[in-house]
């Protein structure tokens, strides 16, 4: 498997539980709409899982990765006639200025060394009137030393919107989280001491609770929208030139 079992940062939907493949796919689905028709660029797309969704809509999909192990499996797994997978270093794209229409980068500018210059890449290589959509897991608190080894910055909510407004004129800010019941919230409120992280088998109490466990979840079962964003576990930005 691509990816550490601890912290599973590459996904290979053939081998991951579906659950989780729907929490990382639930960005691409929600980045379709800005896509019809359109030259898009998948910046860090691993395997090429969610490149090969873009392309259903696409005029034209490059999906590109650090990892030349993922863009083989992309090549082999994901093969489609408007869809290329090279590999390629996100803080120095081997990319024209001005070539995609869109941009999307999920779950990625945490793992880089220099996310400014990253997003000056996203600004050189967008068209005008671009969109670069992006997502990275809400902290409580930015920091520059998360628990996750592959990270190396994890950003709260404000943080993470100024990086952004910083590059492009305008930022629309969203966040991704699970629906639950009243109860299965009410109950995590009450969870203060963090007992459900320590203890596995307590997770599986939200079936009781009426909402699915996370292994289970179902594109269905997540949403992306601007309202009650403190509550997400991801934020996802739509920023345009």
């Amino acid at each position: 498997m691509l990816g550490a079992p601890s912290h599973p940062e590459r996904i290979v939907p053939d081998e991951t539980e579906p659950g989780v493949v729907a929490l990382h796919l639930k960005r691409y689905e929600f980045a379709l709409a800005f896509c019809d028709g359109k030259d898009v660029l998948d910046g860090a797309c691993g395997v090429g899982y969610g490149s090969a969704l873009l392309a259903t809509r696409a005029r034209r999909v490059v999906g590109v990765d650090v990892s030349g192990e993922a863009i083989a499996y992309a090549r082999r797994r994901y093969p489609a006639s408007n869809a290329s997978f090279e590999r390629m270093d996100l803080l120095a794209l081997d990319l024209p200025d001005a070539s995609f229409d869109v941009y999307c980068s999920f779950e990625t500018i945490e793992h880089l060394d220099d996310p400014e210059r990253a997003l000056a890449e996203a600004v050189r290589v967008l068209r005008p009137g671009g969109v670069y959509v992006v997502s990275t897991p809400q902290a409580r608190e930015t920091t520059r030393a998360p628990a996750n080894p592959f990270h190396r910055v994890e950003f709260a909510r404000d943080d993470f919107e100024a990086l952004l407004r910083r590059s492009f004129a305008s930022v629309e800010l969203h966040g991704q989280r699970r629906l639950q019941t009243r109860r299965h919230r009410a109950a995590q409120r009450l969870d203060v001491l963090g007992l459900r992280r320590r203890l596995p088998w307590l997770r599986r109490a939200s079936v009781a609770l009426g909402t699915p466990p996370t292994a289970e979840l179902g594109l269905e079962d997540l949403v992306i929208s601007p309202d009650r964003i403190g509550d997400a576990s991801e934020l996802v930005a739509v920023c345009r030139r």
